[in-house]
């Protein structure tokens, strides 16, 4: 699909009411586990319990202790496996699928492969009844590079598939306003809070549903007293 098709559904998936996921929007927080050691993970995650509506995971604990850690976390709070999903849709779709069948609850993808390659996840996810949230903008600074200019036609690609929501990094949070113009009704998650130099008020301010933080708590003494006081600034 061109451009123009493109631009055509994505008005007409606008205008629809879009699900809202499988995340109860409680405290807008989602903590990202980016450590390497199962029992660092559920003792971090047990010491925050109640304050995040999500845990995100990635290739750093799934890699170090498999994907039977997921399923512990899920006893906690909702999964979302941030695998940045980006190949073939056969092959999108195997990943997904063992993703889901190992507790996830939600999936990170790549929106530049293509609108058939996420459909394939979105597929998957109505399946295990998940979500799938495509990535339009990374928070690094190189996603200015390739990413940025091309964000908007990504969101409208994350329309068309049919994704619970997209990936808007929270260092930018005029990135932020300007993919919410695009994608309207669609989940915003957004990483880049702490550590990242992101600001957690202005990320939400800008139109992000919930914002990601990862470091700034699992890198504290206190895990919980650092979640807290994240909390406080909403």
């Amino acid at each position: 699909m061109n451009a123009c098709g493109l631009q055509l559904f994505a008005q007409i998936f606008r205008a629809t009411k879009r699900p809202g996921g499988i995340m109860k929007k409680n405290s807008r927080l989602i903590l990202a586990l980016d450590v390497e050691s199962r029992d660092k993970a559920n003792s971090i995650a047990s010491e925050t319990e109640g304050i995040f509506d999500a845990i995100k995971v990635g290739y750093p604990l799934m890699l170090s202790e498999g994907l039977s850690v997921i399923k512990e976390l899920s006893n906690i709070a909702p999964v979302i496996a941030d695998l940045k999903i980006a190949d073939i849709p056969n092959t999108n779709h195997l990943i997904c699928n063992r993703l889901f069948s190992a507790g996830a609850q939600g999936v990170i993808a790549h929106a530049f492969t293509g609108r058939d390659s996420l459909e394939a996840c979105v597929d998957v996810a109505k399946r295990w009844s998940g979500d799938v949230y495509a990535v339009t903008e990374m928070s690094h600074p190189g996603a200015l590079e390739f990413m940025a200019p091309v964000a908007e036609r990504m969101v409208m690609l994350a329309l068309v598939a049919g994704a619970s929501g997209i990936v808007a990094p929270a260092t930018r949070p005029e990135r932020i306003r300007a993919l919410r113009r695009a994608a309207g009704g669609l989940t915003i998650i957004s990483p880049g809070v702490g550590a990242q130099g992101g600001s957690l008020r202005d990320a939400l301010e800008a139109g992000a549903d919930y914002a990601i933080v990862g470091r700034s708590v699992y890198e504290s003494a206190n895990p919980r007293a650092a979640a807290e006081a994240l909390l406080d600034l909403i």
